[in-house]
């Protein structure tokens, strides 16, 4: 059985001004009554069990996430002391999970992401596990076949096929791919050319490996952080455990996971797959998984137009929001600031952020 580690310790600065230090966009129902922390999690536990689940997040949103996941075991919160991206808070969780189950088989999940097809997301996690199980040194990702030219996603190249596991039944089998390579948000133009070959997959990170593989690879692309990560492995369960994953982890360079590891990597497998999946990562995405026709606007509060389409109007206050004229737009609405911007630039966010930063708003943050 899978040991799934959730990833919620990001602050989603793409989904300002909803999303905040304090409160990021995971803690925040976007889509429906749950919120993405929720889905997610449910998901997983409906797969594997609250029990095997583990959640990685900061110290600041512990209380949140308690709040949020009921069901998960205190003992199984991996506790971020500093914020140091995605590698160094996996490798927190790993030692902390083979600390318990030094043969666990575990997968990589963010926090932020949709899944329309729940059982078809399960089933290939299965036949993950299947592969690496098979095969214990490998990584085994998962792609998502590309529907549109997203130029706001990663890529991962596909290679030679190198196994074929048994399908649904009567449906043939999934076919397990070599890793060429990765691309980071191509432009346009190229992510149309992905979407017209077969072999480029949207990289949702979704990653399934032995936990002891994993670790090997810090050892072998980010041994100081190894090193760190191992000094923090021998003092837990110890009466200096906090201290010293205080001490090592906030002396940790951050980088991301794919920066770090996977792109370093050899031998890699990846297996394409088909469940419906959004990282929701933007004002954007927000409104392409809700609207269902690309041109419905959709309204997240009291909204009144006049010749006004491809809309998302978010009022979180309860103020109405009126519109004339007004196309393929992010109106965002809270008690203490608007966001207003084209849904072609909801990735620029982001930048809108940090400038923010630079003019001492950080009350607004």
């Amino acid at each position: 059985m899978l040991t799934p580690i959730l990833m919620a310790g990001g602050s989603g600065t793409r989904l300002w001004p909803l999303s905040r230090v304090g409160a990021p966009k995971q803690v925040h129902a976007l889509l429906d009554e749950e919120t993405l922390l929720q889905k997610t999690a449910n998901r997983l536990i409906r797969g594997f069990g609250a029990e095997r689940l583990w959640v990685t997040t900061h110290v600041d949103y512990v209380a949140r996430v308690q709040k949020e996941l009921p069901l998960v075991s205190p003992k199984h919160l991996s506790l971020e002391p500093a914020r140091r991206e995605t590698a160094p808070a996996l490798g927190l969780a790993l030692v902390r999970i083979l600390k318990e189950d030094p043969d666990a088989v575990v997968v990589y999940a963010n926090s932020d992401n949709y899944v329309r097809n729940v059982a078809e997301f399960l089933r290939i996690l299965k036949v993950a596990e299947g592969v690496v199980r098979s095969n214990p040194e490998r990584l085994a990702l998962i792609g998502v076949r590309p529907t549109y030219p997203e130029t706001g996603y990663g890529y991962i190249r596909m290679g030679d096929v190198v196994a074929r596991s048994e399908g649904k039944k009567g449906e043939g089998e999934d076919e397990v791919f070599s890793v060429r390579g990765f691309v980071e948000k191509p432009d346009l133009k190229t992510a149309k050319r992905y979407l017209a070959s077969w072999d480029y997959l949207w990289n949702p990170t979704l990653l399934v490996a032995r936990a002891a593989t994993l670790l090997d690879c810090y050892a072998r692309h980010l041994p100081e952080m190894y090193g760190q990560l191992m000094t923090i492995k021998n003092a837990l369960g110890t009466k200096n455990e906090q201290r010293v994953v205080a001490k090592e982890f906030s002396a940790i360079q951050p980088i991301s996971l794919d920066y770090g590891i996977l792109e370093k990597e050899k031998g890699m497998v990846v297996i394409p797959a088909a469940f419906g999946w959004t990282d929701v990562g933007s004002w954007r995405a927000v409104h392409e998984i809700l609207a269902g026709d690309p041109n419905a606007t959709v309204a997240r509060g009291p909204h009144a137009a006049i010749d006004s389409s491809a809309n998302l109007i978010v009022s979180m206050t309860g103020k109405l929001v009126t519109t004339i004229g007004v196309h393929d737009m992010v109106v965002v609405e809270t008690e203490d600031a608007i966001l207003i911007c084209p849904k072609s630039r909801a990735q620029e966010v982001k930048q809108l952020v940090g400038e923010m930063a630079k003019k001492k708003l950080a009350k607004y943050l």
